[in-house]
């Protein structure tokens, strides 16, 4: 199966995966990346401690709700989603961490709302691990730490056993699909049934939660917390959202089940604060507030971050080559700008168009490329505090546009 055209009939036989090819090109690499058990082990820890960190910011801004609100100045919605959530925010979560040119392992955010990539995490190692003999698969285990998450968050709420999950998703968005098919084949196995649907589908009933009008034990939650709530431009020259407005009857619905112990969520709507970049800032700006070991692991994973609203714009404009931007809620290449990869004039236009209030600035790394120029961004799958896989993109700009995924093994 080293030819293209024959994994991708593979990819196909799956039922999972599709779309192996994206704007004509292979969307997959059949060579894996090769990591060594001591680079994997340090990749986890790395991971594992911005968890960390981000449980301490909640437990930080529980016990100081007068610094969250005048730090994150969250929309009402988004602040009902917080204070709803109890500082519950952890389920599963992948960490962006890369290796620097001098050795550094650096995390630049932590997707801790509604994280991507197992399916191909699972099945595309699956499929070339026998074209890399001598290496272990890290993602194996991933289906049963998946369910064994979902089981010990429903236990913490009911010692009922778990019968039934609802897998709410935006419907309208394609490429979630094989995401849904994956954690439905790993429920369904389990004797777990499963209901899938977008919010507009909930409904309270007297004693719980309903999807499509089927009650479940568990919603299994991969709709952004920022799509739930009041939707706002991040650049100044933008429209407004068509669909901007809150999905009050429906969030409601569900956070009030919540609230009653009547269904478990997961991933928590406490992720509405650890999702949103400006606690990268957070880290910095207040590090004091941290414990002196949080101390120690943001300076030695997290690159410096600033609000937008706190550093010289002049500044950024001087030192392009230092800095990248990034919206607060943004997970596409559009709310990115890598100082390095793009032009001054852009660069310029960016900081001017840039909402202050709604983007930080970071330090720029620089990552380790392989013999070939590829950067690889190892995305670590966190599951209940605990590194859980690997799903590694290669690209050679700063988006994903360009990026290829590739099998992640880890040498003998």
């Amino acid at each position: 199966m080293d030819d293209y055209a024959d994994f991708a009939r593979a990819v196909y036989a799956t039922g999972i995966l599709s779309d192996p090819w994206l704007w004509g090109e292979p969307r997959f690499r059949l060579n894996g990346v090769i990591i060594s058990p001591e680079l994997a082990r340090r990749l986890a820890e790395a991971a594992e401690a911005v968890t960390y960190l981000h449980q301490e910011l909640v437990d930080i801004l529980l016990e100081a709700p007068d610094v969250m609100t005048s730090f994150y100045r969250l929309t009402p919605f988004q602040e009902l989603m917080w204070r709803a959530s109890g500082g519950l925010w952890h389920g599963m979560a992948r960490a962006d961490v890369f290796v620097c040119a001098d050795g550094r392992i650096q995390c630049c955010e932590l997707n801790s709302d509604t994280p991507s990539g197992q399916p191909e995490a699972v099945w595309l190692n699956q499929l070339r691990l026998a074209a890399h003999p001598g290496a272990t698969d890290p993602n194996a285990d991933f289906p049963t730490r998946f369910l064994a998450l979902l089981r010990e968050s429903h236990a913490k709420r009911t010692e009922a056993p778990l019968a039934s999950v609802g897998i709410v998703y935006p419907t309208e968005l394609t490429e979630d699909l094989c995401m849904v098919a994956a954690f439905s084949r790993w429920l369904e196995a389990e004797r777990i049934r499963v209901v899938t649907g977008s919010p507009y589908n909930l409904r309270r009933t007297p004693t719980g939660i309903a999807l499509l009008g089927q009650p479940v034990d568990l919603i299994l939650r991969h709709y952004k917390t920022d799509w739930w709530s009041e939707r706002r431009p991040v650049w100044a020259d933008a429209e407004g959202y068509p669909d901007d407005e809150p999905l009050t009857e429906p969030l409601l619905a569900l956070l009030d089940a919540d609230l009653q112990g009547e269904v478990t969520v997961v991933n928590p709507f406490g992720a509405v604060v650890t999702q949103n970049k400006l606690s990268l800032a957070f880290f910095w700006k207040e590090m004091a507030r941290f414990s002196l070991e949080a101390q120690e692991l943001i300076r030695r994973f997290i690159p410096e971050t600033h609000c937008l609203t706190q550093i010289s714009l002049d500044q950024l404009c001087h030192e392009r080559e230092q800095w990248v931007i990034k919206s607060d809620y943004g997970c596409e290449g559009a709310e990115t700008v890598c100082g390095p990869f793009v032009t001054p004039e852009i660069w310029e236009k960016s900081i001017e168009l840039a909402l202050p209030e709604r983007f930080v600035a970071q330090r720029f790394f620089e990552a380790r490329t392989d013999a070939e120029g590829w950067t690889p961004n190892y995305g670590v799958f966190v599951l209940g505090g605990g590194a859980a896989g690997f799903f590694t993109r290669l690209s050679k700009t700063s988006t994903e546009y360009s990026a290829l995924t590739a099998p992640t093994f880890i040498s003998s």
